[in-house]
Formats: C-alpha cells, structure tokens, sequence
C-alpha cells in the first residue's frame, strides 16, 4: 500500500464537498480557489486545518463560519478522518483517526527503503547539473556546498518518482585551461632544475597551488626530461586528467557519483559554439563594436583602441544591458558555450533541468536563458539554484582558509577533519540562499549537540533495541498495534510527513527541508525512547512487541530520511 499524501487528501476531499454542496443547492456555482491544507497554529485543534471558507465568504454571499459548516457536513468519510470540525471565524479542523494512524506503522515497515515513493515525476526524465568545478584545482569548501545540493536534489527527484541523471559539466576549454598548461609546464622545468621564471603571487594567470609541484615530480618520474622543450599543451591535459580523477575521487568519499561527465572541449570539437553565435547572427542579434550601443561617454574613451567584440542583444529580452559573448580576443566569454550546452541538453528530451551555480554565476545563466529564448528554445524546463557563500569558523572566528598554513581549503581537508555525513549535512541544513556558516566546533562533537550525531543516534538506537531483542529471542511478529500510547503516535504524526516534506522538496528544489524534517523527526524521537521502552522486564509480552514493531518503523524513516540526504546510517557509534 502507498502511504499517502494527507494535506493533498484532505484537500481532494474539501473539492468533493465543495461539489456536493453545490449539487444539493447549499453553496452556489463559483470557481474553487486552490485549497491550502496546514497544521493549525494549536496542537489542540487538530492535525489538519484548511482556511479555503474565508475566500468563499464572497462568492457564496455568506458567512466563513457558515460555509465551513456546510463544506464539513457534505465531507465524504475517509478512514484516515477520525473527526472533522467546523470552528469560527472560518476554519474546518480535522483529526486523524487513532486506529489507522497506528495502522500506518505497518505500512511504513512494509515499504522499507522506498517509503514514500511518489509518482510527481512518474515517466518523466530530470537532469541535475552540479559540482562541474574547473579541473584546475582540488574541489575547495565553496563548491561543495553545491555539490551536496545537486546530489540531495537528485535524490529526492529520485523520491519524487523522476527518472534522474546526474551531470558534471567539464569545464576543460578557454583561458584557464592554457594557464593550467603552462603553470604545469614551469613546475616541471623547476623539478628538472633547469632554468624556469617563476611567476610570484600576484600573477593571476599562474596556478601556485602546491598540487602542482607533486604532479610535477611524478612527471619527471614517468617522462624524465622528455618533455623540456615541449609547449603547455600536453601539461594541460596531464595536469587536467590528474586533477579529474582527484575531483573524482574526492566526490566518492561524500557519496558522489555522475552519471555524465560533460566535456565541455567538445562544443568546440563539434562546431557548437560557433553554430550558436552564428545562429543569433542571422537572427540580426550580434554587433560588432568595440563597446556597446549606448554606452556612456566614459566607456567610449577607453575602448578606442579596442578590437571590436561580438555583442549579443539581450536588452531585446529583458537584460539590463547586451552582453559579450566573443571578446575583442576572439575568445568567447563563459556565455556562449554556456548556451550551446544548454541546447545540447534541451535537445536530450529531458522534462526538467536543474542547474546548481554559485552566487558568481547570476548574471551569466540569465543571459543563457536569453539566448535561448532568442533562438526560439523553451528555457522553462531550466531551473537554477543558486548557491551562497560558505564561511568557516573555529573558535568563534572566521577562518582565512590556506592550504600552506594548514588551515582547511579544500573538501577533502574538510572530511578529515570531520566525516561525510557531517559534511553532507550541515553543508545542506540551510537554504542555499543564504550564507552558510561551518561550524568546526560543532561539527567535530560526539554528542546532541551535533546534530549530525543527534539524527544518526536515533538510528543507532533503534538499531541497538533490536540487537538485543535478538539477543533474548524476541520478535515483533503478530504485534497488536493498537497497544501502542501517544506518545508513539507523536511520532507516527511525524513520520507521515515525510511524504509531504518531499514532494514539496522536489517541487520547489529546496533539499534543506529534509535536513529540517530529519532533525525536527530526532527531537521527537529521543524522549520517545528515553519514556517508551520496548524490553524492559516491567513492559507486558503484547506491549514490548507493538513497542518493537514501532520502533521497527521509525528506524525505516530515520534510514530513508539520512539516506535522502546522501548519509550513513550507523547501527553503532
């Protein structure tokens, strides 16, 4: 049986009231207004209420408080509905029926590892684009925010019922590319001894990261002097396939694995970029100049000795002003390509896009959308998630992070310090627009203070009873659920939100939800197990057994809550 969605019942029922209402002359014809189901704001009201008979009160000509008493007489019964209340000003409160609330411990067992399955996405295909980090460099703390969000977001379009597939986006062509060649080229000639200019730290075109020299040496080991008078292009690619597979490998130890590893180099490779540009060309929306139209006096000036750049006429589609997307080097900007991939991707099928981009890309992926539009592409499928800043404290001080002063800089430095899960979690346990603060303290604690450690514990915990059940011989079979207290069905009440808290996760592409779900379900749990128990000698043989079969159910939740967030789930700590 699938478990079900409550707020969406419960709505689907008012709609039928509604209807009947109407059809026995009680409430007249109108429009119904999208029914909003919620928690009331007191726990004593009920679990469900619904406010749609104060934006009928117009329509129908009569009071809120009447027309909720009219929808709640007209409801249709469900077995999940213990009660149903009209109270004033307007407001029709439900209550879960007791019996098959216990019921549900069953289902939720039943289920096991897939609970809460949805069919939102059912026959449609999802990409998710995330990480896709330039190979010039191990993944630093930055853009693992974005990899947790990618990868948890997948996992709950997973939940959601999509068929997902993951992609990383290789950034291997442009400047960066050639700097990375020749950054490797000069630590090779200066692991050979041969005379090299080093550039010093103020040279931006000059990679000074240390993994550089270590490539260098295994370099030397492998080709000897071989390639001393060779140019950057064949460092480019040992130094781009060396840090690809670090990236790779990196990515694995947070539970992080691609299903498409885009190369970038092959837009060029297959003439899309330059199909792209001459596409919008003969659409008329790229001029040649050396600054853009209606530039400032200011701006004139200084490009009079400029070569002329190809500018695209995004103001036609809403930008605030055309952007370059060939400069007056004749390289492309980050625009262009971008929007050749984006068609690359459109032209895959898929039904949903989801692109994770760091808070320095915001102008750049709305002039992808432009672009797009431009040339008669629906950019509707593309969804953009942007990701916010990553602070580090230790202390209480912001850490300046230095891979040569020791400090933390990159992921991996990150997950020694303290482990994939509390990466993964605290890493996605805020909205993603919104600056993140690492807490080093707290992430290295083995106590509830952590709450990495407070979810996993209640795992743990179920785990343990069963461990010992097993140990006396006990089972849950046949278990008389209707045993079980309230305090047991507290935290049923919670379970069943799952459901909801994924499809309204998958919908709005909002993972930091389950992290919030996961540690509100903990909270709730942990007096549960400290009052409720299953096995002690003073608890009844038909008690301890429902007890067991519900604490069966809740390690069901807590494992597929952690697994949806890319976690472990420990059966000891």
């Amino acid at each position: 049986m699938i478990l079900k969605l409550l707020p969406q019942e419960h709505a689907r029922l008012i709609e039928q009231a509604i209807a009947a209402a109407q059809k026995a002359g009680e409430l007249p014809a109108f429009e119904t207004p999208i029914i909003e189901i919620r928690p009331p704001k007191k726990a004593e009201q009920g679990d469900y209420a619904c406010a749609v008979a104060m934006q009928l009160a117009k329509p129908t000509g009569k009071n809120p408080f009447d027309v909720a008493s009219i929808i709640a007489k007209y409801l249709p019964k469900a077995e999940f509905i213990g009660s149903v209340e009209a109270i004033k000003p307007g407001f029709i409160n439900f209550r879960l029926d007791e019996a098959w609330l216990k019921s549900q411990v069953e289902n939720i067992i039943s289920e096991g590892e897939q609970v809460f399955t949805l069919e939102l996405g059912k026959g449609k295909r999802a990409q998710v684009e995330f990480v896709s980090a330039n190979p010039t460099g191990p993944l630093h703390v930055g853009r693992s925010r974005g990899a947790m969000v990618g990868d948890t977001i997948a996992r709950i379009l997973e939940a959601a019922g999509y068929s997902v597939e993951r992609e990383y986006y290789f950034n291997n062509a442009g400047v960066q590319m050639t700097n990375l060649g020749n950054s490797m080229r000069i630590r090779y000639l200066e692991a050979l001894k041969l005379p090299v200019q080093v550039p010093d730290e103020k040279d931006k075109t000059f990679y000074q990261g240390e993994y550089l020299k270590d490539f260098a040496a295994d370099l030397v080991l492998e080709k000897g002097d071989s390639w001393k008078d060779e140019d950057w292009k064949p460092f480019k690619e040992y130094a781009e396939n060396r840090m690809f597979e670090i990236i790779k490998t990196t990515l694995k130890r947070v539970n992080i694995q691609h299903d498409v590893f885009f190369n970038e180099n092959s837009l060029y490779d297959s003439g899309a970029v330059w199909e792209t540009l001459a596409a919008l060309e003969k659409a008329g929306l790229i001029y040649e100049s050396a600054v853009r139209e209606n530039a400032s006096p200011e701006e004139i000036e200084k490009s009079k000795n400029l070569a002329p750049a190809k500018w695209f006429r995004s103001t036609q589609f809403g930008d605030e002003e055309d952007r370059v997307l060939v400069k007056n080097d004749g390289f492309p900007t980050y625009a262009l390509p971008d929007i050749a991939y984006h068609i690359n991707k459109i032209n895959r099928g898929f039904d949903l896009l989801v692109n994770i981009l760091g808070a320095d890309h915001g102008t750049e992926y709305k002039v992808v959308q432009y672009g797009l539009k431009a040339l008669g592409y629906d950019a509707s499928k593309i969804h953009v998630v942007i990701i916010q800043l990553v602070r580090m404290i230790r202390d209480g001080v912001e850490m300046k992070m230095s891979t040569r002063r020791g400090d933390i800089e990159t992921l991996d430095d990150l997950i020694d310090q303290t482990s994939s899960d509390v990466v993964r979690y605290i890493l996605l346990a805020r909205s993603a627009d919104s600056h993140l603060n690492f807490d080093l303290d707290l992430a290295v604690k083995q106590s509830n203070d952590n709450p990495v450690y407070y979810i996993q514990n209640a795992h743990v915990r179920c785990a343990g009873i069963f461990r010992e059940a097993e140990t006396r011989g006990l089972t849950d079979e046949g278990a008389d659920l209707n045993l079980l207290g309230a305090a047991e069905l507290r935290f049923i009440r919670k379970a069943l939100e799952l459901g909801e808290i994924i499809d309204l996760s998958a919908k709005t592409l909002e993972p930091h939800r389950i992290a919030f779900y996961a540690h509100e379900l903990a909270a709730i749990f942990h007096p549960i197990y400290d009052e409720v128990r299953a096995l002690h000698g003073d608890v009844p043989p038909d008690v301890a057994k429902a007890r067991l079969q519900f604490y069966r159910a809740a390690q069901v939740i807590f494992k597929r809550a952690l697994t949806l967030m890319g976690m472990s789930a420990p059966e000891r700590m």
